[in-house]
């Protein structure tokens, strides 16, 4: 039978020092076994001594009985240029947790923060001008990646924590690195909240009650997005008409959360604040966006990615192809990846691909977009499809003087092949080479 297990984020210093002695109290009656998680970041001068310390400690607890192992990680990377040690640091550390978690075959993972890191949490996110999710600060619980992180201690004084820390007389760390008040946290602890808890003695209370309201306000306010989303958006596309007819106030919270799920963690309020005024009079807009950019055309608010960098564009496009089976074939001259797929009907006869030319536009091009229809100036065809101006790139697909296919567009209806015979249909992506490149088949590129 597998030992019932959970699991103890262990720095070494106070706080996890004692939650971890706690856990062991608490769940030997149980039989349950814990494990302690330590993270070597390679920051500070004396990580190794902290691993050290750690791995002693929980020796000593092993050999007096208790049902204790003790796990560590050794961080390999770094911080990027520019980018916060803070921010790195945490992101890292929780990483490792997770790995160590599931390699341990743990589900339950406790962390240490207690009221006063609540408090702390709620008046940083407040000093940035952060919304409710942010001022609703660490949750006590929450599923994540497969895990639940539980902070068993968020509603407890930090005086109670080092009261049993004294009673049990346990050893543990100092990093002294929490002194340096560079760091925007250590300030807020050092020079903030001590002034508070002095004018106000239920000052972390408070503050802690406040986050709990945001919390529940965060909520409410997530699930009316998902009511207003439902009837604003369509696939990927939000309706900008619709989205006009909501209050102000739901008009940005839905557009708030319609954005962070095209882009997690990069929504500003300027940004926020600039749509509600843009969009409604601005019929065909782009607005930068991290990962790729925003676009409005015809009452659609779209959000594209950016293609991928791609490396040793050649400086003249391709100019021949040949089509022999099905798959993608790449043409970085051209900046993307034209893609053949076997169909049963409304394709290109397998013969005509045998032999492609590829040629850019020359404005004297004529399409049929469909059998009966007549044949039309290809600008006109992307205006009647909606095709915005920047999609309108790649080649054109000719197979001895035919014009076969248009990005954007489609197969001309007069190189349609007929039903009983062997054809596929193509598709262009712009810039889509990872996926491209990893694709095997028979094809040939003559440049």
């Amino acid at each position: 039978m597998t030992e019932a297990r959970v699991a103890v984020a262990y720095s070494g210093g106070r706080d996890s020092t004692t939650l971890l002695h706690a856990t062991l109290r608490a769940a030997a009656p149980f039989g349950i076994g814990v494990v302690a998680l330590h993270v070597h970041h390679g920051l500070h001068p004396n990580a190794d001594d902290w691993l050290a310390h750690c791995r002693r400690r929980c020796e000593r607890w092993t050999q007096a009985g208790h049902r204790l192992h003790f796990a560590s990680e050794r961080l390999t990377t770094s911080p990027r240029r520019g980018e916060s040690v803070e921010a790195w640091a945490r992101t890292s550390r929780y990483a490792a947790l997770r790995r160590m978690a599931l390699e341990h075959r743990v589900d339950l993972v406790l962390l240490a923060h207690h009221q006063q890191d609540q408090a702390e949490t709620f008046l940083l996110q407040a000093l940035r001008g952060g919304g409710t999710c942010g001022l609703a600060g660490m949750p006590r619980v929450v599923e994540r990646d497969g895990l639940t992180w539980a902070r068993p201690w968020l509603a407890q004084p930090r005086d109670a924590i080092e009261a049993y820390l004294r009673r049990h007389r346990l050893g543990h760390v100092d990093d002294d690195s929490n002194a340096d008040e560079r760091l925007a946290r250590n300030r807020l602890r050092h020079q903030v909240l001590p002034t508070l808890n002095l004018a106000f003695p239920q000052a972390e209370l408070a503050l802690t009650t406040a986050a709990e309201w945001a919390r529940e306000a965060s909520v409410c306010l997530r699930e009316l997005a998902q009511l207003d989303l439902a009837a604003i958006s369509h696939a990927e596309s939000l309706r900008i008409a619709t989205w006009i007819a909501l209050t102000s106030e739901r008009r940005s919270n839905a557009l708030r959360y319609w954005l962070r799920e095209r882009a997690p963690g990069s929504v500003s309020a300027a940004l926020v604040k600039r749509l509600m005024s843009e969009l409604p009079v601005c019929a065909n807009g782009r607005w930068p966006l991290p990962g790729g950019e925003l676009r409005s055309h015809r009452g659609v608010l779209t959000f594209a990615k950016t293609p991928l960098a791609i490396p040793d564009r050649p400086s003249v496009p391709e100019t021949s192809l040949r089509v022999n089976a099905a798959g993608a074939y790449p043409l970085p001259g051209w900046g993307g990846v034209l893609r053949a797929t076997v169909t049963q009907q409304a394709g290109v006869g397998i013969a005509a691909l045998r032999r492609l030319e590829l040629l850019p536009r020359t404005g004297a091009e004529q399409f049929q977009a469909g059998a009966g229809r007549p044949a039309r100036a290809l600008k006109k065809q992307y205006q009647a499809a909606g095709v915005p101006a920047d999609q309108r790139g790649g080649p054109l697909i000719y197979s001895e003087g035919r014009l076969l296919f248009v990005p954007g567009l489609g197969i001309d209806s007069r190189a349609i092949a007929l039903p009983d015979e062997p054809q596929m249909t193509l598709e262009w992506s712009d810039g889509s080479f990872d996926a491209a490149l990893g694709t095997v088949g028979a094809r040939s590129l003559d440049r």
